[in-house]
């Protein structure tokens, strides 16, 4: 019983570190579905043109198939556009890549855009870009890339490569 104060006033600054602890998992996970994210936001508005494929390929932008994960879920149809490819620039408003899910109907839903660059170590608004290093599955050289999912929401994080809400399964079918 004569802890009883003692354990009182250690509960207090406890609890208080373990709500703090709290809110900067939920903070986190907020920003990694791009509900809060600035970055996210930001390509959104800036590039919410892509929403029409009849954009992207007026901007000359062209599809590669549809990427899926290897242990599921998939990066969607990039559309790539191979001058912004080839210049190196990081550019908010000119991704190297934009990214459609093709859907049951046949439409394409844009659902992210991936910034690629051979110079680095890259960052777009403080935000790093992964490396890809040579060898790789595309068949390119080295290369930094940065997903940003702003039209769809990735429980993986908002700078994830793969959704796994996102599948190519819609393309089989019409196959």
């Amino acid at each position: 019983m004569t802890f009883l104060p003692w354990t009182r006033r250690l509960a207090a600054p406890i609890l208080l570190s373990a709500l703090a602890v709290a809110a900067t998992a939920h903070a986190h996970d907020a920003a990694d579905a791009g509900e809060t994210n600035i970055l996210a936001q930001k390509v959104r508005a800036t590039n919410g043109r892509f929403e029409t494929v009849a954009t992207a390929t007026a901007e000359g932008y062209t599809p590669i198939p549809c990427a899926s994960g290897i242990t599921g879920g998939a990066m969607g149809i990039h559309y790539v556009n191979a001058a912004y490819l080839k210049d190196d620039v990081v550019d908010l408003s000119k991704p190297e890549a934009v990214m459609y899910e093709p859907m049951a109907d046949g439409k394409l839903k844009l659902v992210a855009v991936e910034y690629i660059t051979s110079k680095g170590p890259a960052s777009l608004e403080g935000q790093l870009f992964n490396f890809n290093s040579a060898p790789n599955r595309y068949g390119l050289g080295a290369f930094y890339e940065l997903h940003v999912w702003a039209w769809k929401k990735n429980r993986t994080g908002t700078f994830a490569d793969m959704n796994p809400d996102v599948s190519c399964d819609a393309m089989k079918m019409a196959d």
